[in-house]
């Protein structure tokens, strides 16, 4: 199932290259036919994409590696990193957008054969609208940061398009030439905020976020219903790591209680947790009931107090 679950990704991740290519075409041809520095600048963020695209592949193929003696843990963090470069290559685009952008402010001119660009780049548009929520859907049902990442990315560069679109149509109307060049510099804007996001949601990742509150509640509830036996749960703690998480927590069981009777109740535990977090190690510390409990609790059926 995990094997599967990880070729579905890596399959995704290959075709995005070829994707993100066919995509920068269209829409470096419709600056082509139109000299708009606004198209110019949704352009160059496709070019991004494409960087992007080859950069997600080989990183998720690596995260996917099995755990090895210098990794114990697997290599899955290797995906935030690719969300972190992606971050930056986007704030470069932006930053290379708005030096196109000043250059069309000081002699802003008039598209040319604007409605085929504009044809042309609303195809562009709809691949990337189709393509990115297939990725978004994939990175949430397999936890790939990088998938994620490529995914929001691509939306973003949708609403890009759109907000092209409707510029280019009112400066055709309008016969102000120069709102082709403020459009372009709204754009670099916009790209600024989702490189933000994307390498701010990037970098929790590396610090060791925890599960996200309904993954908890579901691991809570879990422990609450596969916990007979015990005397109480605490200090629990979790961590994400791409498509792996790791949950921690000591479980108290009665002073006499057994080796084989505790390692039951574990192994349980253990299998229940896994059920319903795909890729969770589970570490279970057990204690005796004399231990003076710390950390975070979880309430068990029967134990309240």
């Amino acid at each position: 199932m995990v094997a599967t679950e990880g070729n579905m990704v890596e399959r995704l991740a290959f075709w995005g290259i070829p994707i993100s290519f066919g995509v920068l075409g269209l829409k470096l041809a419709a600056w082509w036919v139109t000299g708009s520095v606004a198209l110019l600048s949704d352009g160059l963020e496709s070019l991004v994409n494409v960087a992007a695209a080859l950069i997600a592949y080989f990183v998720v193929r690596y995260a996917r590696r099995p755990a090895d003696h210098d990794h114990q843990f697997g290599h899955h963090k290797a995906e935030y990193l690719s969300a972190v470069l992606e971050g930056v290559l986007i704030v470069l685009a932006a930053l290379l957008i708005m030096q196109e952008a000043w250059g069309g402010l000081t002699t802003p001119r008039m598209p040319e054969a604007p409605w085929l660009g504009l044809f042309i780049n609303i195809l562009a548009g709809i691949i990337n609208a189709v393509w990115a929520t297939i990725l978004i859907r994939t990175a949430k049902a397999h936890h790939s940061p990088a998938m994620k990442a490529d995914g929001q990315h691509l939306m973003s560069d949708v609403v890009t398009s759109a907000g092209v679109f409707v510029g280019l149509v009112l400066a055709i109307v309008t016969g102000y030439a120069i709102l082709d060049p403020l459009l372009a510099i709204v754009v670099a804007f916009n790209i600024l905020w989702q490189g933000y996001k994307v390498i701010s949601h990037s970098l929790g990742g590396l610090m060791d976020k925890a599960l996200e509150p309904d993954e908890e509640a579901a691991v809570r509830e879990t422990i609450t219903v596969h916990s007979a036996g015990a005397l109480g749960v605490h200090d629990l703690k979790s961590r994400r790591a791409g498509a792996a998480a790791f949950i921690d927590f000591h479980l108290v069981v009665p002073a006499d209680m057994s080796v084989g009777g505790a390692h039951e109740i574990c192994d349980r535990l253990e299998d229940a947790i896994r059920a319903v977090i795909p890729g969770a190690t589970p570490t279970i510390h057990v204690e005796p009931e004399s231990e003076r409990a710390h950390g975070r609790r979880v309430e068990l059926e029967g134990t309240h107090k």
